[in-house]
């Protein structure tokens, strides 16, 4: 969610802060997380295991590395290219945001693949992933949106989210499990 709020700013500059520009952030990152659960799912039934998970957290942060480094360059180019503000602002979201968001929506199916250990507790601990996600989206929105706008640039913001998600990615990819 942090990442998202701060799309809208990324994409200001260029496209403004329009319907458009709001509705393309939020039909990307719909539609990208939507797949990536879907392809999570698939995903999590080949030898699922903490040190896969932690790639896939490596490859969603990564994989958002161009909007740190080519996003500002690519928004200018799209926004000189195309000059309806609608196909414009939904093939910058498309460019800088699809591919990240689509990875980071793998994470939560893999994880509740990894957590369940029987078909009693799968509701259960489904439910305890999606709630600590939600409430993790909720805390990041407000502590974003209300303070980390106020202290730092968004790319800084955007350097701490990924590398955080790169941190926690490598910590697993290194962690001895017995599903390793």
């Amino acid at each position: 969610m942090a990442v998202e709020l701060l799309g809208g700013r990324l994409m200001a500059p260029s496209f403004g802060s329009s319907i458009y520009v709001w509705g393309a952030i939020i039909t990307i990152f719909m539609l990208a997380l939507s797949l990536g659960y879907l392809a999570g799912g698939r995903y999590s039934l080949h030898s699922p295991s903490v040190r896969r998970l932690g790639l896939l957290l490596l490859i969603a942060a990564a994989t958002a590395s161009p909007v740190l480094f080519a996003g500002e360059y690519l928004l200018d180019e799209i926004s000189l290219s195309i000059h309806d503000p609608r196909t414009g602002s939904l093939l910058a979201a498309t460019a800088l945001f699809f591919v990240p968001t689509f990875f980071s929506g793998m994470i939560s199916p893999y994880a509740v693949r990894l957590l369940v250990t029987d078909q009693q507790t799968s509701g259960r601990h489904a439910g305890q992933l999606y709630f600590v996600s939600t409430f993790g989206s909720a805390a990041g929105t407000l502590l974003t949106s209300f303070y980390l706008v106020l202290l730092m640039e968004v790319n800084q913001i955007l350097i701490m989210l990924f590398g955080i998600s790169g941190i926690i990615g490598l910590v697993a990819m290194f962690k001895r499990t017995q599903h390793a």
